[in-house]
């Protein structure tokens, strides 16, 4: 089990932070490249390129983040170098291809979930980089506050051994809406042509914070549903899943619930030997101790705060030479797991 790590990655002092300022480049510059380039200034790097295939989005957050060096081509990029990391924050499909550049050049990889499109396609790249480079997931919502809460509660030991674990997550982004796409799909665009959605795309963070929690983990059932008209991919699911000493898991969602917020929200429940933990959207308390220990979150405000620990636990594995929480191996294994589903589930993965 890992629920500790995390936990010990957070109380590792300043100091062990990189002495010389980092220097990075970030390639891909959509949405999520804001959240990313904000952990880095946070964390006192020195942020020297930006690259997108689409210059004018380059062009943009190299003004908002004061970058001076602005590419369209990511083999430009690493011919000039000047950097030791690189943030590849791109669409999956462009995250082997620039990982096995960055490699290549000495360059050590941030990469943004999910490693790649397949199990394959990742055992692949993981050959591929070897040992050459420092490699780690941007998987970072075990390290989401309300998350976090729960880990840290777990690790003290205050709801005993793990004993069973549900969760599940509910939003309205591929509802109809009158006179406008659905909500996601204003949002991300390229949910038209993915044949794999909910469980590839949203779902593998809550099955990677089941890994976290409760340790290695088989699907044992699946079932994929479509209740949005007109996309290839799934938007609802429910799992079925065993870990060690008989634990049962269970997890589901739908992105396609009326009356929902239009991002999801989820709900976790861990039932413990000696008591038990609900992570209700922003709520975290102990059942039968609510006045005690109920925890409220304010998931929009403190939404940036999973990058900056992502981005620190990174910078300290470089510094010290630690394992990484969510390294290219730990990864592998989620990857692993989701992809499980779609076989339990009937779904040609491809």
């Amino acid at each position: 089990m890992l629920p500790a790590s995390g936990i010990m990655v957070m109380a590792i002092s300043e100091a062990a932070m990189i002495d010389a300022k980092p220097r990075v480049a970030l390639i891909g510059c959509g949405l999520i490249s804001l959240y990313h380039l904000r952990a880095w200034a946070s964390a006192g790097a020195d942020i020297v390129a930006v690259c997108d295939l689409d210059r004018e989005k380059a062009e943009k957050r190299a003004a908002e983040f004061n970058v001076a060096r602005v590419y369209d081509d990511p083999a430009a990029l690493f011919a000039d170098g000047g950097f030791e990391i690189v943030d590849i924050a791109a669409s999956v499909e462009a995250h082997a291809p620039m990982a096995r550049m960055a490699a290549d050049h000495g360059v050590h990889i941030m990469l943004q979930k999910p490693m790649c499109e397949t199990v394959a396609e990742a055992e692949a790249l993981v050959a591929y980089v070897g040992t050459r480079v420092r490699f780690m997931v941007h998987e970072n919502y075990r390290y989401r506050p309300h998350y976090m809460t729960v880990r840290k509660w777990i690790a003290e030991g205050l709801i005993g051994q793990l004993r069973h674990a549900a969760i599940s997550c509910r939003g309205s982004g591929l509802c109809p809406r009158e006179g406008k796409v659905p909500f996601l799909i204003e949002r991300q665009p390229y949910l038209t042509r993915f044949r794999r959605n909910l469980v590839f795309e949203t779902m593998i963070h809550h099955l990677d914070v089941l890994r976290c929690l409760a340790g290695p983990l088989r699907v044992v059932a699946a079932r994929l549903g479509h209740l949005a008209d007109g996309l290839p991919g799934e938007d609802t699911a429910a799992m079925l899943l065993e870990g060690r000493n008989g634990l049962i898991v269970t997890a589901d969602g739908s992105i396609c619930a009326p009356g929902y917020p239009p991002l999801h929200g989820d709900r976790l429940e861990v039932i413990g030997s000696k008591g038990t933990i609900i992570m209700d959207l922003n709520r975290v308390f102990i059942v039968g101790q609510e006045s005690e220990t109920i925890e409220e979150v304010d998931l929009l405000g403190r939404y940036q705060e999973c990058f900056d620990a992502v981005i620190k636990a990174f910078l300290i594995g470089l510094a010290d030479g630690s394992q990484f929480e969510t390294d290219r191996l730990d990864n592998l294994e989620t990857l692993r797991l989701m992809e499980s589903v779609y076989h339990a589930a009937g779904v040609e993965v491809v």
